[in-house]
C-alpha cells in the first residue's frame, strides 16, 4: 500500500476514532467489579460528576492516542515498527472503548474538543515519524510514561467507590507501561527535555479542555 492509499485508510480511521464508537478486542476491565456502585446511583450526583470528567479526560487522551500512533505508522520507514504502531494502536483502541462504554454507564459524554485533539496529535505522530523510527520509538516511549504518570494521578482522585472506573485504569496503565518498554527494546532515542516539556504543555491543554468539556 502506498502512502496515499495509507492516508486515505488513516483519514477514515480518524473520523471513526472521532465520530464512531470503537469496538475492543479485549473485555471490559469493569466486568469484575460490582455490577453497580454509588457513582452509578442518580443519588450521588457530585460523586458520578467527578468520575465523568476524569474518565472523560482519558477518553480524549485515547483519542490522541489513536492519533499519534497512525500519525507516525503512515511514514514509518521499517516493516517492524509500523507494526509495532499498529499494535499498540490496537489496544489503545481497546481503552478508546472501555472509556466510552465507562462515560455512557455513569450517564456522561465525551469531550465536544476531540476532533481538534486529534488532529493536532495526527500531525505530531507524522512529524515525529519523519524524524526517523529511532525518534518515533522515542515519542511513544515518552507519550507512554507520561500517560502512566497521568493514570497513577486519576487513581488517586477517583472516587473510592467507584472500582468500575478504577479497574479500566488500572488496565490501562498496565498497557501504557509495555508499550514504553516496547518503544524502548525497539530503540527508542531519549527525547530533548525541551520536547518533553512541550509534550507536558500540550497535555496540560488536552485534559484541562476535555475535563470541562
Amino acid at each position: 500500500m502506498n502512502v496515499v492509499d495509507r492516508f486515505i485508510c488513516e483519514l477514515d480511521n480518524g473520523l471513526r476514532t472521532v465520530f464512531a464508537p470503537a469496538h475492543a478486542a479485549r473485555v471490559l476491565p469493569m466486568a469484575t467489579a460490582p455490577a453497580h456502585t454509588r457513582t452509578d446511583d442518580p443519588s450521588a450526583p457530585i460523586t458520578r460528576v467527578a468520575s465523568i470528567r476524569l474518565m472523560r479526560v482519558n477518553h480524549t487522551g485515547e483519542v490522541c492516542a489513536q492519533a499519534l500512533y497512525q500519525g507516525q505508522a503512515l511514514v514509518a520507514r521499517e516493516p517492524a515498527t509500523r507494526a509495532l504502531l499498529d499494535a499498540a494502536a490496537n489496544e489503545e483502541r481497546d481503552h478508546l472503548s472501555w472509556c466510552a462504554q465507562r462515560l455512557n454507564a455513569l450517564g456522561g459524554a465525551t469531550s465536544m474538543a476531540n476532533p481538534v485533539f486529534y488532529a493536532g496529535s495526527f500531525a505530531l505522530g507524522v512529524a515525529s515519524g519523519l524524524m526517523g523510527d529511532k525518534w518515533s520509538m522515542g515519542f511513544l516511549v515518552e507519550t507512554e510514561r507520561q500517560v502512566e504518570a497521568h493514570l497513577e494521578g486519576h487513581l488517586g482522585q477517583i472516587p473510592a467507590d467507584d472500582l468500575a472506573s478504577r479497574a479500566i485504569i488500572e488496565a490501562m496503565q498496565a498497557d501504557e507501561i509495555k508499550h514504553a518498554q516496547s518503544g524502548e527494546a525497539h530503540g527508542g532515542v531519549p527525547l530533548p527535555g525541551s520536547v518533553k516539556a512541550f509534550m507536558r504543555a500540550g497535555s496540560r491543554v488536552m485534559t484541562t479542555t476535555s475535563y470541562w468539556i
